[in-house]
């Protein structure tokens, strides 16, 4: 995923191949053979990596979730009691500001596959969605002790809604640096909670 500084193997080269096509044509528009050609090797051999397509799609969508997670946890815990809240509301911005703005291409295929999954994949995501809503919920409560819970977890789905808008912002070369957009996210997300917080005390 996008917070690997190594060279990725050859197991995600295909993710990352088959999250490309797949957002881009859909998954029954893309085969073996075509993402096998993007990275370099026959149809047949993606086999001794993956059972099939629809097993990329499962570690796909289920590995964004379960890194969204880990990430989450691992910023929590980086923060320590020395960090103040803000600071770690903060961080989880940043971090899913670089997964909307990295991994474009896996906001697409969750919101057009998911329900290809096996149920039980499909369960895994959304238990892993769930866990990452409330470890944000808890941290903007500490930030924003007057908003209820409702209204925190109401909050975080919709900044979610509005950093995951990136595909749809228009071609890569067509928005501003990263810098520039990963900023404007940022102040767009911090200003959406401190307007439910002011609502909350009826500002």
């Amino acid at each position: 995923m996008a917070t690997r500084t190594d060279a990725p193997t050859r197991r995600e080269q295909i993710l990352k191949e088959a999250a490309r096509l797949f957002a881009e044509r859909g998954f029954h528009g893309v085969g073996v053979d075509e993402i096998g050609a993007a990275v370099g090797i026959s149809g047949p051999g993606l086999y001794r990596h993956f059972a099939g397509k629809d097993a990329m799609l499962a570690e796909l969508l289920v590995g964004i979730s379960d890194s969204l997670l880990t990430g989450a946890k691992r910023r929590l815990a980086e923060a320590g009691e020395a960090t103040g809240s803000a600071a770690v509301l903060d961080s989880l911005i940043e971090g899913h500001i670089d997964f909307a703005l990295d991994d474009r291409p896996l906001i697409t295929l969750h919101d057009r596959e998911l329900d290809r999954l096996r149920d039980a994949d499909r369960k895994m995501v959304r238990q892993l969605q769930r866990q990452y809503v409330e470890l944000w919920v808890g941290v903007l409560r500490e930030v924003y002790p007057a908003v209820g819970e409702p209204a925190a977890r109401s909050a975080v789905h919709s900044v979610f809604g509005l950093l995951n808008s990136t595909p749809h912002l228009g071609r890569p070369g067509s928005l501003p640096g990263r810098t520039v957009t990963a900023s404007l996210l940022h102040r767009m997300a911090r200003g959406a909670f401190a307007a439910v917080a002011g609502e909350e005390r009826g500002e």
